[in-house]
């Protein structure tokens, strides 16, 4: 039984994980890092291979000056 929980602690950190690096990967490619964090941990491997697959968006002028 307590090597079942120890595996089911380890799936949700790895999970957690690729969640964190799949917002790093959004952020890098110029998309929202928390919209893709939250959106991981839905979706998994699916969300990297999007993230993975789409283009940069282009940099967003800053308007404000």
């Amino acid at each position: 039984m307590e090597a079942d929980s120890q595996m089911e602690d380890q799936y949700f950190v790895g999970w957690g994980t690729l969640a964190l690096i799949n917002a790093g990967l959004a952020q890098g490619k110029n998309r929202s890092g928390l919209n893709w964090f939250f959106l991981s941990l839905f979706l998994g491997p699916i969300a990297t291979l999007i993230i993975v697959v789409w283009e940069k968006l282009p940099e967003q002028k800053d308007l404000s000056q």
